[in-house]
């Protein structure tokens, strides 16, 4: 379900009076392939509660150039949220969710593997806030620009 950015505290303080726990991620999540739907399950299964942070349209053309995404932002969020192991999805507007994470502050965050503490980006926030980091491994070989490359031939 696709929640509305100045309401993300509010749920995750629901959440908690409940003796519940937040894992969440990040990601542009622009085609879905096994390797997104892996992470997220595997990143499901450190809380009792996911939410994706989705890049907005906006956040991935910064990112990752004027051709993407391929999806738009409510196509994007609609798949996350057919997903069983996505509870919530919130979208925004910068490069990095780093702002949001501390507006946040879930209890658990998960990042790709090819980062580490030394190198992750929202370690400071993390830190700060107590919230626990996970590094999953990737699937080989799948991702999304290796998608448009194979579609491009």
């Amino acid at each position: 379900m696709l929640i509305k950015r100045e309401n993300i505290r509010a749920l995750i303080d629901e959440i908690h009076a409940k003796g519940k726990t937040v894992v969440t991620t990040n990601g542009c999540f622009d085609i879905l392939h096994v390797g997104h739907v892996r992470y997220l399950e595997k990143t499901k299964t450190f809380a009792d509660y996911l939410i994706v942070l989705l890049n907005s349209d906006k956040s991935v053309r910064s990112i990752k150039g004027p051709q993407r995404p391929i999806n738009n932002e409510y196509d994007r969020a609609e798949i996350l949220s057919a997903l069983k192991c996505v509870d919530y999805v919130v979208l925004f507007d910068e490069d990095s969710p780093a702002k949001l994470l501390d507006e946040m502050k879930p209890d658990v965050y998960t990042k790709g593997a090819d980062y580490n503490i030394q190198t992750l980006p929202e370690a400071d926030i993390m830190i700060k806030n107590g919230t626990r980091v996970e590094f999953i491994d990737f699937v080989e070989g799948k991702s999304t620009t290796k998608i448009i490359e194979k579609m491009k031939k």
